[in-house]
């Protein structure tokens, strides 16, 4: 099918307005926890969609929306609404929430409680952002200094909200043999991705972070960080994956967690002394999580690929999930 203008025929006249606000309510509603998932929801609605995971990425970034009208009656069919497809481009987040909640006999304090956030236009990127990343993490990267090469170093994270600049800072800690190390900074979340610029509390150490964008419920975050080695003769400039994984609400790591790891260790019973127990074959998530960590770009610039990431969020979001409702 031909694309069609934000404002052609297929709309009336009318703008498509909040697309990802409503693909996340969508998502929430289907307890599809992956891209995957809710694209398959499409395709089962309509085997010949144009709902693609590519452009949905885009879709749920709000980095643009689906220029097809067929895109939309495909939805309304995912949905079991009695609405044309134009209705869900064009109605608010209030009316489309309602539409849902009256149809599939679920009350919207429920749907929010999937999603994390509240149902409330023009706002609900930034509650489900602060839903989605506020928390503690315990993170894995490689480690930089060269006294300890070929092992992971462990750290932790936490995030909030700040009330004196109503944006999101992020402290950083490592518990290192010279003493604890610790790091803050302002998070911020753009269309391309999400960036943490910390800063050593009382000395001149910076590290940068930049990580894929995050989805509901966020149990896992995943990309790059980069700054100088703190333990070494020089302060030499590196990078090394990283990734964070959302701790329980009431889990703290114990006394003495951190720190470096060897590769002989299993990063899975590491998080389950965390409260995290995954289920299934421990042995083959340890091989994966080892390999995501250990890419170094040798065959190319060092990028995270979105298939490896996604494989890894699948796992952690079902989990998640399971122990959260």
């Amino acid at each position: 099918m031909a694309e069609i203008s934000w404002c052609g025929p297929g709309f009336g006249g009318r703008m498509a307005q909040h697309i990802a606000e409503k693909l996340r309510i969508t998502a929430a509603l289907l307890g599809a926890v992956s891209r995957k998932d809710l694209a398959a929801a499409f395709r089962r609605a309509n085997p010949e969609t144009s709902f693609d995971l590519g452009r949905a990425d885009k879709w749920l970034q709000g980095r643009s929306q689906p220029r097809q009208l067929s895109v939309y009656e495909d939805w309304a069919r995912v949905l079991d609404l009695n609405r044309p497809g134009a209705w869900v481009a064009q109605s608010d987040l209030d009316g489309f929430a309602e539409a849902i909640c009256e149809r599939h006999g679920i009350d919207r304090s429920e749907l929010e409680r999937r999603m994390g956030a509240q149902i409330s236009s023009p706002h609900l990127v930034d509650q489900g952002t602060d839903a989605t990343l506020s928390g503690s993490y315990a993170c894995y990267s490689k480690a930089l200094s060269p006294y300890y090469r070929g092992q992971l170093i462990r750290s932790t994270v936490s995030m909030k909200m700040d009330t004196r600049t109503h944006g999101m800072s992020a402290t950083y800690t490592e518990a290192l043999p010279t003493g604890s190390f610790v790091m803050t900074g302002a998070v911020t979340l753009a269309k391309r991705g999400l960036y943490i610029h910390l800063r050593e509390a009382g000395g001149d150490a910076q590290f940068f972070l930049s990580l894929f964008l995050p989805s509901p419920p966020g149990s896992v975050l995943a990309g790059y960080m980069c700054g100088t080695t703190i333990i070494g003769p020089e302060p030499l400039p590196s990078a090394a994956r990283i990734i964070l994984i959302r701790l329980p609400s009431s889990a703290t790591p114990p006394d003495g967690w951190g720190g470096y790891f060897q590769p002989s260790e299993s990063l899975v019973e590491d998080l389950r002394a965390l409260g995290i127990g995954l289920d299934g074959d421990g042995r083959s998530l340890d091989r994966e999580l080892w390999q995501f960590l250990d890419e170094d770009g040798s065959a190319g610039p060092c990028q995270v690929s979105e298939a490896s990431f996604r494989s890894i969020v699948g796992v952690f979001d079902r989990h998640w999930l399971r122990h959260q409702a």
